[in-house]
């Protein structure tokens, strides 16, 4: 049952997607503790130390969101699913970022051991699932996106089906695939069986 919230989001998003500007503003207010939350699910798996806080990841997010106004929003759960996607950029991006950047370059000094335990490491597991979600779109496009839904944007299986347009099953299915095939490449074993 949808609730008069998530309708109204909702028809916000769809009057928002026809060309009405004043729709964005009405949206935000109804959106953005959901936008924290999620926000917050991600800094959760950062370093004390990220430069990124959760406040900056929804305003970088949000930026975003506006820029893609060619997006034809289907509901609620798909705003939140790219709202998800959009976070995952900008965390993915953020660590390439650190990964590349030289020597010095303004940073606090912490000690050798701190560095390597805090945030190299995480810099390194987040890339790696993106290089490694990247690798399973190519080979199975749906898998990846139910991956990033569930993971990413935190959706229910239900969820996942919905915004894929897929039966609650198909989605259950891809999600265990895509788990173990998320693995094997993370770790580096052969995907081709003995």
């Amino acid at each position: 049952m949808t609730t008069p919230v998530s309708q109204e989001v909702t028809d916000l998003l769809l009057a928002w997607g026809q060309g009405d500007d004043s729709a964005l503003e009405k949206l935000l207010p109804l959106v953005y503790d959901e936008l924290r939350r999620l926000a917050h699910h991600y800094m959760g798996g950062e370093h004390a130390g990220h430069t990124l806080q959760t406040t900056a990841l929804v305003n970088e997010a949000y930026l975003r969101l506006i820029d893609s106004s060619r997006v034809r929003w289907q509901n609620r759960t798909h705003f939140f699913a790219v709202s998800a996607q959009l976070m995952r950029r900008v965390l993915v991006d953020s660590a390439r970022s650190r990964n590349y950047r030289k020597r010095g370059g303004g940073g606090i000094q912490v000690s050798l051991d701190q560095a390597l335990e805090v945030s190299a490491e995480r810099g390194r597991e987040l890339i790696a699932l993106d290089e490694a979600l990247t690798a399973l779109a190519a080979s199975d496009e749906r898998a990846s996106r139910v991956v990033e839904l569930r993971y990413f944007g935190g959706l229910s299986l239900e969820e996942t089906a919905e915004v894929l347009q897929v039966s609650s099953e198909t989605v259950r299915r891809d999600w265990n695939w895509a788990k173990v095939w998320l693995v094997r490449e993370i770790s580096g074993e052969s995907r081709e069986e003995p």
